[in-house]
């Protein structure tokens, strides 16, 4: 079934605009620009997961502490209906106008108590926080320094606001941040006068590099040149909220950093297997989101249903199941490092870039691990191992230019709170097999030839190119 799938994904990579000659120019030239994705197997299609119904174990999906998988959510998300049988779905309108309720304020209000801060809002989702942050809360004259590697929603929402100035630091380099600050103190007169702001942006967990922002070291940095405090702190918290932290607050709560950082974003979409997002800060930030953010003003407000989603998840955070899965998570990203590593083929395979954990260097003096541990690898080898452990049935999918730089393919693999170890070592043995493998074909060794065996059967499923034009491919790259 699942090379089914996969054969029907390689299909759709065909080129297809010279087939629309005939067509009218509004098709024809969408086709033109879909098939620069296809040319590197790069045109994103809808396919199945292979997991949903157990036919691979799940190491993709973001619902990490695997409330959506255990069902623990359900029943919360039930139990929670029940309470409030008579509730009506929709909102009813935006928020300023008649699609505010009770419910939604009073949750809020239970969130913002358990983060400890002043305020909460709800929004539809994590890209929504993002684009009404920055839509609302920089103001004219104000600078964004942010790290280069932030969300793709951060960047869109940047473009929206009202900032003066953006720079951008190279990925968790401090020295490179200290930089930044110093060229917008030089230059800009009103912040160096403390009377304009410095909003600075980072991620908590960066979901495709695997690891965590310095935060203190920036927070410490931003001290020191901006002494008069109008530098402030933004923080994605999607992918730490719920996996780290006391009762799951976060990242930032980890590192005791909470009265450092002015506003926090966190997703519900990742640990609590559900939607939505949340913006916490004091009340003076929810008052300019919800003024300010056309993203707020100009859109329904939060269903029912998706807050009383969000409300059972919270509902689940600080139960000693929940913490149990959070220190399993610890454990086996732990346990993966140190048999991974420790294979006989890994040194060979990362030596010939076949593949490389670059999270795994120096991972016992980090107090705590991410759950996200990309894999790295070529662009085309991405896909067959995708292939390959989608045949020993573990399911994780690769992660292809625009989502990361050209050159820089990974596949994401996301530790689950209710893995086992057996999982996890047979998750690593199924990757050491397949760089084996590509270690035989890549010296001529073993009998192999110029494919591996995994992603030979989607090719002979897909089209006439089938396994020899996959080879041409491979000889043209230089591999």
């Amino acid at each position: 079934m699942s090379s089914v799938i996969f054969s029907r994904w390689m299909a759709s990579q065909k080129p297809r605009a010279h087939t629309m000659r005939s067509a009218p120019a509004f098709y024809r030239n969408l086709e033109e620009a879909l098939d620069v994705r296809r040319k590197d197997h790069g045109l994103y299609t809808l396919i199945k997961n292979t997991w949903a119904e157990g036919a691979t174990a799940d190491f993709c999906s973001n619902d990490s502490l695997s409330f959506g998988a255990s069902g623990r959510l359900r029943k919360a998300f039930e139990e929670e209906l029940a309470r409030n049988s008579s509730a009506q779905l929709g909102a009813g309108g935006s928020r300023l106008m008649d699609g505010n309720y009770d419910y939604i304020e009073a949750v809020e209000q239970e969130i913002a108590d358990y983060h400890g801060v002043e305020a909460a809002l709800i929004v539809g989702s994590g890209c929504d926080g993002n684009y009404a942050i920055f839509e609302g809360i920089p103001r004219p004259g104000d600078a964004i320094i942010y790290d280069e590697l932030v969300h793709a929603s951060i960047v869109d929402g940047m473009s929206r606001s009202l900032a003066s100035t953006k720079v951008s630091f190279a990925h968790n380099d401090i020295d490179a941040f200290r930089e930044a600050l110093i060229s917008v103190w030089d230059s800009q007169p009103l912040i160096k006068q403390g009377k304009k702001c410095v909003l600075i942006v980072v991620e908590s967990f960066y979901s495709m590099e695997g690891d965590m922002s310095p935060l203190k070291e920036l927070v410490q940095a931003a001290k020191e040149i901006f002494p008069a405090g109008n530098a402030q702190f933004i923080v994605d918290e999607a992918h730490s909220m719920g996996v780290v932290g006391e009762r799951g607050l976060g990242f930032v709560e980890a590192l005791g950093l909470d009265s450092e950082i002015a506003i926090k974003t966190h997703t519900f979409s990742k640990a609590f297997g559900s939607i939505g997002g949340v913006i916490l800060g004091n009340h003076t930030v929810k008052n300019a989101l919800v003024n300010f953010s056309r993203s707020t003003v100009f859109t329904a407000a939060p269903a029912f249903h998706q807050v009383a989603a969000i409300r059972a998840g919270y509902t689940l955070m600080p139960q000693p199941e929940t913490k149990a899965g959070r220190d399993n998570i610890q454990h086996l990203v732990k346990r993966l490092f140190t048999k991974i590593t420790a294979h006989p083929i890994w040194e060979e395979a990362n030596d010939r870039n076949i593949i490389s954990i670059p999270v795994s260097e120096d991972w016992e003096e980090r107090n705590f691990q991410t759950q996200l541990v990309p894999l790295w690898t070529r662009e085309r080898y991405g896909h067959w191992l995708t292939f390959h452990l989608d045949a020993r049935k573990y399911s994780a999918f690769p992660v292809t230019f625009p989502v990361v730089p050209k050159g820089s393919a990974r596949l994401r693999v996301v530790i689950h709170a209710d893995h086992s170890e057996e999982q996890i070592d047979g998750l690593v043995a199924a990757i050491c097999e397949w760089a084996e493998e590509m270690v035989q074909i890549e010296t001529g060794t073993g009998g192999r030839g110029k494919v591996p065996w995994a992603a030979q059967q989607v090719y002979a499923l897909t089209d006439e190119e089938g396994v020899n034009g996959a080879a041409n491919k491979v000889t043209a790259n230089g591999v």
